[in-house]
């Protein structure tokens, strides 16, 4: 199904324009990640008949720039596994924008490599599950994909292209996190992060939710890992005493979004879906770019989706006016993957928040004290 063509405009909202947006080509991937939020079979037979064709996502593309959009993230899923990958990636740089691409490496060849070396991204990020091929594979679930990552890893490195390198702390691969810091600071001048905050599926699968929530760390757990780090470390300490963070403390507000969704990014599902950011799947926030335009989804939904209140008395006198809210892992999006509704109070986000202040935060104050 084509999406509807679209007039330029000539004149843009200027505070709210879209300079960079997150395009998931694909929900499908090679692995089974224990703790993947979107990953679907790579023959997914819905998911192929649903992907966004590249008519379609040409389309979008020239509707993104003529909005003002300079910088796509390629995504998925993983976006490699598409066989017309390298013409859709052609096709975005052709575009004029800059492109980054999200991939686990594994299926990485010499094609890939001549196409980065001809047109060359603005930074290829790949996860490590872990450094060695126990680990990894006990992450992915496939046999294989270590050796399969390692090998693509090193034609990107041989090649010349800038990768960046990153990985989720999970239960099945904490122990190893010191080591795979180590593999991946050696191999990209120390630029390396992780995340050890797992969200909930976008499909609402609980099976997979039950094996996500298995995955993650206890709040304590995570503040160890914090600390051992130093460079971590070192950020939450400064980001824990800056009274600026405490922003909203003063802010009595009913306004659902206090975040940066909406303001100058966006996401396409790749079945075509524009959400305000990746995470946000609740259903009066999507909006079908194959039913309409994006100048109307920018312009007009978004504004209509940011002006949501909440009328839940509990977020809006514990949440809402809680002094640590901008430290919180906590948005609308990430309490409607919790809970089932975006003003709901999130139990394991609010205590990571809270330990990660008491050990980092230089001044004691009234939100580190509060009961959870």
């Amino acid at each position: 199904m084509r999406l509807p063509d679209f007039a330029l405009w000539k004149r843009f909202d200027n505070k709210r324009i879209p300079l960079s947006f997150d395009l998931e080509v694909t929900a499908r991937c090679c692995n089974n990640c224990r703790h993947c939020y979107i990953n679907l079979p790579p023959d997914n037979r819905t998911a192929l008949r649903d992907e966004l064709t590249l008519e379609e996502i040409g389309n979008l593309a020239d509707q993104a720039a003529s909005l003002g959009s300079l910088w796509c993230l390629i995504t998925g899923g993983e976006p490699l596994i598409r066989e017309d990958f390298l013409d859709l990636y052609k096709l975005l740089k052709k575009k004029g924008l800059l492109v980054s691409v999200f991939t686990n490496a594994c299926l990485i060849t010499e094609k890939h490599i001549k196409l980065f070396r001809d047109y060359p991204p603005r930074d290829i990020e790949i996860t490590v599950y872990g450094a060695t091929e126990e680990t990894y594979e006990r992450v992915t679930r496939r046999p294989g994909s270590y050796a399969a990552f390692r090998r693509g890893l090193a034609q990107l490195l041989e090649g010349g292209i800038k990768v960046n390198l990153k990985t989720m702390a999970l239960r099945s691969n904490a122990l190893e996190l010191p080591a795979i810091a180590r593999f991946c600071r050696e191999r990209t001048r120390n630029l390396f992060r992780f995340d050890p905050i797992l969200q909930l599926r976008f499909d609402g699968n609980e099976e997979r939710n039950e094996e996500i929530r298995a995955e993650r760390l206890s709040a304590e757990e995570i503040i160890a890992i914090d600390e051992a780090d130093p460079k971590r470390s070192a950020a939450l300490k400064k980001r824990c005493s800056t009274p600026e963070m405490a922003i909203l403390s003063q802010e009595e507000t009913d306004r659902l979004f206090q975040c940066g969704a909406g303001s100058g990014s966006f996401a396409v599902s790749y079945d075509g879906i524009f959400r305000l950011c990746p995470s946000l799947w609740e259903r009066d926030c999507l909006y079908n770019l194959r039913m309409g335009t994006l100048a109307d989804a920018w312009l007009d939904f978004v504004p209509r989706v940011l002006a949501r209140t909440s009328t839940n008395h509990e977020f809006l006198e514990r949440c809402r006016i809680c002094p640590l809210m901008n430290q919180c892992q906590w948005c609308p999006a990430q309490a409607y993957l919790e809970c089932g509704r975006m003003d709901e109070w999130c139990e394991y986000f609010c205590r990571v928040t809270h330990i990660r202040t008491e050990t980092f935060g230089k001044r004691e104050s009234a939100a580190t004290k509060a009961t959870i």
